[in-house]
């Protein structure tokens, strides 16, 4: 870990006017999550295209629902990490304005986040297509699922962004209007490639924020839209982070 850079992302945020953090699966890999495009992740196991698309849910729900399951019980099971629980520092101590996650586990919620843009959705309710009755995600247990709708019966769909589903439109007008008004962002366990959440550094840094990446490996945001990368795991980064703003702030 480099101090120097963390010294730095410690001062940063001290001076900027409004900080933001935009998250992605790398940060809530060290809550058990595996990043669904890793080795690990349920796309290895699960085709995309046949179990993640809203006509395959409208199709074969109970089918779609063998790949949901897996990811209710990884998600059910997973707890906030020391990046979560510091980001949510931040925001107490008021340095940090707003969180966006294109992650679906709720985790930041969890660990203290108040104002949470969930631009790909969440697994915390769940909605019936047919009738749209909403359910709390969080009071369902193992046994319950697949669950059903109180009032029709139907499957009940996550209410997550599918392939082939629109993102929220007020998840996009919010965190367009956070980027722009930004004057420093933390970009967390993401490369930012998927479109159209990968507006949101560039949106920031257009705008004149301070672009800080937290990352395993550098990305394609790394050489033409980051100020700088701190290279290594969010969980250390983060606290480490928190700890030396406290230290400036004496």
């Amino acid at each position: 870990m480099d101090h120097q850079l963390i010294h730095r992302a410690a001062k940063d945020i001290l001076h900027s006017k409004k900080t933001i953090a935009f998250t992605g699966a790398g940060i809530s890999v060290e809550s058990g999550i595996p990043d669904f495009r890793s080795a690990q992740g349920l796309w290895q196991k699960y085709d995309p295209e046949e179990y993640a698309t809203i006509d395959a849910f409208h199709s074969n729900p109970d089918k779609v629902w063998r790949m949901l399951k897996e990811m209710f019980l990884l998600i059910m099971a997973a707890k906030p990490n020391p990046a979560h629980i510091g980001l949510a520092e931040l925001e107490r101590m008021g340095l940090l304005s707003s969180v966006i996650t294109q992650n679906v586990d709720g985790l930041h919620q969890a660990a203290g986040n108040t104002n949470v843009i969930e631009f790909h959705g969440t697994h915390r309710t769940l909605s019936c297509l047919r009738c749209s009755t909403k359910i709390d995600g969080t009071s369902l247990t193992p046994e319950s699922l697949p669950p059903r709708c109180s009032h029709c019966s139907s499957l009940l769909k996550p209410d997550v962004v599918f392939f082939g589903e629109a993102i929220p439109w007020k998840a996009q007008i919010m965190s367009a209007e956070e980027s722009k008004s930004s004057t420093a962002l933390l970009v967390i366990g993401t490369s930012a490639v998927v479109y159209p959440a990968a507006t949101i550094p560039i949106t920031a840094k257009e705008g004149g924020a301070t672009v800080i990446e937290i990352n395993m490996e550098p990305t394609p945001l790394t050489d033409q839209i980051s100020d700088y990368l701190i290279r290594g795991s969010a969980g250390e980064i983060i606290p480490a982070i928190v700890e030396e703003v406290k230290k400036m702030k004496g």
